[in-house]
């Protein structure tokens, strides 16, 4: 089975109804990059009309969490995922539609095989960086993901 924007997009539905309610949407994903976009509007401002940066911080995490998880059942094996750290930086206020991409897609890849090959759990920090519609960046997150071998308990 194919991990496609629209079964991530009805999953978010309804295993994540606050960042489906608040408008993130996986645009495009392959196997090195993905694509996540939220409009700016009422319901994902703060006081300053801007988008939230809790909003922000949910795309960016959707744009490197679904590279996860689809390197993972593409792997056939169980294995768990989790964020461990993350760090952001906001450059520009965030209005209009604003697009994170992470193209760090390789870098699970290989993470995921090590795991595999060794059994020892592995961490990886990928990237996402949110532009506005005028191709400014307007935010950077990073995310350290944790990756293991699920152990069989008897």
């Amino acid at each position: 089975m194919n991990i496609t924007p629209r079964k991530i997009n009805t999953f978010t539905m309804f295993k994540l109804p606050s960042a489906w309610l608040c408008g993130v949407r996986v645009k495009q994903i392959t196997e090195s990059s993905c694509i996540v976009s939220v409009k700016h509007r009422w319901m994902n401002q703060n006081p300053f009309n801007s988008m939230f940066w809790a909003v922000q911080g949910m795309a960016a995490e959707m744009s490197t969490g679904a590279m996860v998880s689809g390197q993972i059942h593409k792997s056939g094996k169980k294995i768990s995922m989790l964020v461990a750290n993350n760090n952001a930086t906001f450059t520009k206020k965030a209005t209009g539609r604003i697009t994170f991409i992470c193209s760090d897609g390789h870098l699970i890849k290989e993470a995921i095989q090590k795991t595999i090959e060794t059994g020892e759990g592995q961490t990886v920090w990928m990237k996402s960086i949110g532009t506005n519609k005028d191709g400014v960046e307007v935010s950077t997150f990073n995310f350290e993901w944790t990756i293991k071998l699920k152990t069989s308990q008897v």
